[in-house]
């Protein structure tokens, strides 16, 4: 007989291996309540705005560059160096908002394209907001050698930090989001500090390892970055039609 193949399986929340089974070991949480799910149209206007600041300091940053703006109390490499960090928080902060507003309000995946464009806006107003800037430092005839390679090389750094910072590595679609509500309604669902998923069960084994957890609506838990169901969860209250942890 062919010896049965063991599996090893790892908790989305704590990186732990969990035993499928295994009763779960006592384990007193913290419990806090969940913050509100906030306002989608709020954070996109705020996003927007942050955004059109990121390309004004970009605009000031070419302007410096090509000698068009001269302060006498900051030389101008120090200056650039400003203008783009400043650039780059804008760029980053609107991204966070931008992100925190498609989890509230979440797009359709009826349209694979349009889809990842719209959850990745913030890194599209990246590439806006800092090639251009290289581009043209790298093409100015006229800044100083030394002026010229370090602030090219923080712009390409910016860039690389705005973009990884903006890109959304955990989307939620309208019709993910549409089956959880549906399924769960306004049952309480369990999420450890820096796990990826939400629980239906406190005591769930995965989260043996998380002394503090929030509960709320799984409206909640998605517009908390939790856009999945753990799949031990899912599993013991038989719950089908609902994105789980399980692929990874």
């Amino acid at each position: 007989m062919a010896e049965k193949k063991q599996h090893t399986i790892i908790s989305a929340d704590t990186g732990a291996e969990v035993k499928p089974g295994a009763a779960p070991k006592p384990q007193t949480h913290t419990v806090k309540p969940a913050a509100e799910v906030g306002n989608a149209g709020g954070l996109r206007i705020g996003a927007v705005v942050l955004w059109a600041l990121a390309i004004l300091f970009e605009v000031l940053a070419v302007l410096v560059a090509f000698g068009k703006i001269n302060l006498t109390f900051l030389p101008q490499m120090p200056l650039l160096i400003v203008l783009i960090v400043l650039d780059l928080a804008c760029v980053i902060v609107g991204s966070q908002f931008w992100k925190k507003a498609n989890h509230i309000d979440p797009a359709s995946e009826a349209n694979p394209t349009k889809f990842w464009l719209w959850n990745n806006m913030g890194v599209i107003v990246c590439v806006v907001a800092f090639v251009p800037l290289v581009i043209l430092m790298l093409s100015n005839k006229n800044l100083d050698k030394k002026t010229k390679a370090i602030c090219t090389v923080v712009a390409i750094i910016a860039l690389l930090i705005g973009g990884v910072s903006s890109y959304d590595f955990n989307p939620v679609s309208a019709e993910e989001k549409e089956a959880a509500v549906e399924t769960l309604g306004d049952e309480q669902v369990y999420w450890a500090p820096f796990g990826k998923v939400y629980h239906t069960h406190e005591d769930c084994s995965s989260l043996n390892q998380s002394e503090t957890l929030t509960v709320g609506t799984v409206e909640q838990a998605i517009a908390a970055n939790r856009t999945r169901l753990c799949q031990f969860c899912a599993r013991q209250d038989g719950i089908t039609g609902v994105k789980t942890d399980s692929a990874e």
